[in-house]
């Protein structure tokens, strides 16, 4: 027997999601490269890798800036809870590279400057 009550109405803007193992790409990332237009954000996930002169990018997100918002509160939100339940995350380590973290604009134009 179903522990559900199948009496009580769902909530009305639940959204269902649903995760097939065989058809979900799932990618590794240490590098996120982020642009964007008056329209929207690109999102590019990459790895690099010690002694690797490139970092491959494997993934790239388009999203509207309305949509990049909402990413961005809800992984505020849920760093804040992972902080709450594991420690501050220290963002003074040794990165990939071998440095701390770094802003790629740092570095000047990515890509010519052109997205």
């Amino acid at each position: 027997m179903d522990n559900m009550d199948n009496n009580q109405p769902k909530p009305q803007n639940q959204l269902s999601i649903e995760l097939n193992p065989q058809t979900t790409k799932v990618s590794y990332s240490n590098l996120a490269i982020i642009s964007h237009s008056r329209s929207e954000f690109v999102l590019d996930f990459a790895t690099t890798l010690p002694g690797l002169p490139k970092a491959m990018v494997s993934d790239r997100i388009i999203m509207t800036p309305e949509h990049a918002k909402r990413l961005m509160n809800a992984l505020f939100d849920n760093v804040s809870k992972y902080e709450a339940q594991f420690g501050v995350i220290d963002l003074g380590g040794k990165g990939p590279q071998g440095g701390g973290t770094f802003n790629l604009a740092d570095f000047g134009p990515f890509n010519g400057g052109k997205n």
